[in-house]
């Protein structure tokens, strides 16, 4: 089955072919690094690393580039408040370099946590300063820019589809303006360089050619995506926030500039919500990875979780929910290492007719709440064990929970009563099975529990 995938773009399901082989180019945005990311953050980079997978899972070598935000956010998305990465080295008495290499770290450390793929290349905004300076002098020479009391702006006026993607109403929102214009022409303008204000004091600024100052947050994504996948590449993708503006923006910039909407395709995860609301660290409510792991959750378990909704849907958290797919995986873990190892005997055969329906279901834009189902089915099926193993494992390449890896943790057992488990081992080898027998029973009196499994036995605590 052709895979096919929802372009906002075009808002529709198209069949997906890479541009050029022999890889598939893809750009994900990546964090801005003032804070640590929130749970909802990393949906997104769950999506993206389904996304990835399934490529992969399609025989498409894939490219990937994530940038790193480390400077130009501002605030507010109208070009007003405070750059982020200073407004968080004032907050944590860091300066915004250390600032932007500890939560770096930390949010590379969450992707390790929940199994995402790192990508091929990581770029930050603070290592491309001269080549973002190019790509706003080569929209500055096609006639898209002015200049105000503090930046260069970009004139989106100049750009009869502009908003196109977003499908932005620019009248109602000309009309509708609320926010403070100050030398700008019109309310969806944005900024492309910013000034230093007099007096202030940066710790992260350049030269330019129209004087000390920074990029804005756009004009990153633009001038990276461009530089290491060329400048139409297969896939962008983000976050549902990042339609209206940051993304729509991007493509304004590059087709200033290159004459192109930057991706074939523009994907967007949706939000995940908190008590039906979006999830924002700008509410101070947010839930980081390690406050589920505080609370004695396993990370994969989230991951199990952000499986059972499709990437386009709002996904509600709950404490339930999250304690529902902990139950799941531990089952699905548990099949499988009951199921046996390769070594335990002839290897399994992937199963073909589930095998196609589970590339039905991804291909079918990231369908993960049905390929799940699809799972499902197959532990329940009458498949021989180290068929279903074997089937599972293929799909895990696609779902990412590394569930070959997995092991019960072994029960801290007493010395007397691991002596007494090895010697009945060493009775049924030799097939002495009244020893074996005899052995077991001293092992129950002990007060523990001895299950025979094709990995060897199971020993625990009577209950």
């Amino acid at each position: 089955m052709a895979l096919r995938l929802f372009d906002t773009y075009t808002r529709s399901l198209r069949e997906f072919k890479p541009l050029q082989l022999p890889e598939v180019r893809l750009y994900t945005c990546g964090p801005t690094v003032y804070d640590y990311a929130h749970i909802g953050n990393l949906r997104t980079y769950i999506f993206e690393d389904i996304l990835r997978r399934v490529l992969e899972f399609n025989n498409y070598p894939v490219r990937h580039v994530m940038n790193i935000t480390d400077v130009g956010h501002l605030t507010s998305d109208a070009d007003t408040g405070e750059d982020k990465m200073e407004k968080g080295s004032r907050r944590t008495g860091m300066t915004a370099w250390q600032l932007a290499e500890f939560y770096a770290q930390a949010f590379k450390q969450d992707l390790q946590r929940l199994n995402i793929q790192e990508p091929t290349l990581w770029c930050k905004a603070t290592d491309h300063i001269a080549e973002q300076i190019a790509f706003i002098q080569c929209i500055e020479a096609n006639g898209y820019t002015y200049r105000t009391f503090d930046g260069i702006y970009f004139d989106t006026s100049r750009l009869p589809n502009y908003g196109y993607m977003a499908r932005l109403n620019i009248e109602g929102l000309q009309a509708g303006a609320r926010v403070e214009m100050g030398e700008k022409r019109n309310s969806t303008d944005f900024a492309l360089w910013k000034f230093s204000s007099p007096g202030e004091r940066r710790q992260m600024e350049w030269s330019s050619p129209w004087g000390v100052g920074f990029p804005g947050w756009h004009i990153e994504c633009s001038t990276m995506s461009a530089e290491y996948l060329g400048t139409f590449f297969d896939i962008h993708c983000g976050g549902e926030d990042h339609i209206a503006v940051h993304h729509t923006n991007e493509i304004a910039q590059t087709e200033a500039c290159h004459g192109t909407r930057l991706a074939n395709f523009w994907m967007h995860g949706y939000f995940l919500q908190l008590d039906e609301q979006k999830m924002a660290k700008s509410t101070g409510g947010f839930l980081r990875l390690q406050t589920l792991l505080d609370r004695g959750y396993d990370p994969l378990a989230y991951r199990m979780f952000a499986l059972s909704a499709h990437y386009r849907a709002k996904l509600n958290f709950t404490w339930e929910s999250l304690d529902g797919a902990a139950t799941a995986l531990n089952r699905l873990r548990t099949a499988i290492y009951e199921w046996g190892s390769p070594g335990d005997g002839p290897a399994g055969q992937v199963d073909t007719g589930y095998a196609q329906r589970f590339l039905e279901q991804v291909n079918d834009d990231l369908n993960m709440p049905r390929a799940m189902a699809l799972v499902w089915d197959l532990v329940k099926s009458d498949l021989a064990p180290a068929v279903k193993r074997a089937t599972v494992l293929y799909f895990d390449r696609v779902l990412g929970l590394s569930l070959a890896e997995w092991k019960p943790v072994a029960e801290a057992l007493p010395p007397e009563v691991l002596a007494l488990v090895s010697q009945r081992q060493q009775a049924r080898k030799e097939k002495r099975y009244k020893d074996a027998d005899a052995l077991r029973m001293q092992v129950s009196a002990a007060g523990f529990e001895i299950e025979d499994t094709p990995q060897g036995p199971r020993v625990h605590q009577r209950k």
